[in-house]
């Protein structure tokens, strides 16, 4: 039986890049989004894609990044997927690689329990292009994971982690059950559940099939 589902945020409960639309603001869009795009399909190291991209965000007014993360638009079924699992005593986390002023906001709209994720440093009420936090890293969800585990007495196969890219494959190497949701193909090698279909109730029905 499940007793921990971790889900990735950026294009698996929210329909998109954070990074990508505060990058619109200032024009580079097209240029983050490459580079967001190497770094998901495991072509670049997710440390130096993030310092990278964050650095090109320098200068951006604060409340835009608030005002951007506070409108996002989550994924169909996040809600609902969320509710049923928690129905189930399921403990629902999100990690994200992206930031806090987006996870934090929505932990209250999608319902899930704690977020991991980054943190944009500012200055005068501008981005200074700096970023620190939980999700650094290519190991750091599977490093999260374990150690939440621990703390919680959750074992591997009460597992279930869903994610979208190349950073999420820490994770899945501590999860019985592993969901690549829309996935790029170095992380559906790795998963047991692969969803095509931008419906995460899709995952409700894969686990009922197989009782998990």
């Amino acid at each position: 039986m499940l007793k921990l589902a971790v889900f990735d945020f950026d294009s698996t409960l929210m329909d998109g890049e954070t990074i990508d639309f505060f990058a619109e603001e200032l024009g580079i869009g097209e240029e983050v989004s490459r580079i967001t795009e190497e770094a998901m399909s495991g072509r670049l190291d997710f440390f130096e894609s993030l310092q990278q991209r964050v650095g090109l965000l320098k200068g951006l007014d604060l409340s835009i990044v608030e005002k951007i993360s506070h409108n996002l638009p989550y994924m169909n079924g996040a809600v609902e997927l969320i509710q049923e699992l928690k129905k189930r005593g399921i403990k629902v986390v999100c990690f994200s690689g992206g930031f806090r002023t987006a996870t934090g906001f929505a932990k209250d709209i999608l319902g899930y329990d704690a977020d991991f994720a980054n943190v944009l440093h500012h200055k005068d009420g501008k981005l200074t292009g700096l970023v620190g936090g939980d999700m650094m890293f290519n190991f750091s969800k599977g490093d999260m994971l374990v150690r939440l585990q621990n703390i919680l007495g959750i074992t591997q196969e009460e597992t279930l982690v869903c994610g979208d890219g190349a950073n999420d494959l820490s994770m899945f190497a501590h999860a019985g059950t592993r969901v690549a949701f829309c996935a790029r193909e170095v992380l559906e090698k790795e998963a047991n559940i692969i969803i095509k279909e931008k419906d995460l109730t899709k995952i409700l029905e894969e686990i009922n099939n197989r009782n998990i």
